[in-house]
């Protein structure tokens, strides 16, 4: 953990946003500063949504095979429903695919006291911003942004290549439909 957490004390909750775009390893992140957490043996609650069921269903997994345990949930408030009381870090995996209440579900179990720590893409395949993690980013007290390696010419990458024909602003999918792309090689679809 870096020092900018440690003068973080006592019940003060706060929330953490890694963002980036695919294949950045936002989700490796996430899994590693939530094995700490374990480590420090602190009571640890993981979500992701239910539409993700790319490499598990109850377990958060990055493209480089890491993995933990998690819970799945349809909607932000289904988190607050499935809160225990005791949990001290709450760790939600691919932000973007949750509801707008995700904000004021983040913010609420911040007041309460607990970390928390999101991860997702801060953009849409179309270069937009995707929400709501624009909202979460501008409520943050931290904020990590993740590059990747354009698939193209191997500068450092913050967008996100659909590499399918589908106008669908949610398709979930990996490296079989998308791609990192910098910003000079990334081709926003023309709609």
């Amino acid at each position: 953990m870096t020092e900018q957490f440690q003068y973080q004390r006592g019940n003060l909750g706060w929330i953490e946003v890694i963002c980036g775009s695919m294949f950045s390893g936002k989700s490796e992140e996430l899994i590693r500063r939530l094995r700490r957490a374990q480590i420090a043996r602190q009571r640890v609650q993981i979500f992701k949504p239910k539409i993700d069921s790319r490499y598990s269903e109850d377990h958060i997994v990055s493209h480089s095979e890491m993995k933990l345990k998690s819970q799945l949930v349809a909607t932000a408030s289904e988190i607050l429903e499935q809160l225990d009381t005791r949990t001290q870090v709450v760790g939600i995996d691919e932000g973007q695919f949750f509801d707008m209440p995700l904000v004021s579900v983040c913010n609420k179990m911040a007041d309460l006291g607990k970390r928390v720590i999101v991860a997702g893409l801060d953009q849409d395949y179309r270069g937009r911003p995707f929400d709501p993690m624009p909202q979460l980013l501008s409520i943050a007290e931290y904020i990590t942004k993740t590059l990747a390696i354009c698939m193209r010419c191997g500068a450092p990458a913050n967008r996100t290549q659909r590499i399918v024909d589908n106008p669908d602003r949610l398709l979930v999918g990996a490296s079989d439909m998308y791609e990192a792309r910098c910003r000079l090689c990334f081709e926003p679809p023309l709609d």
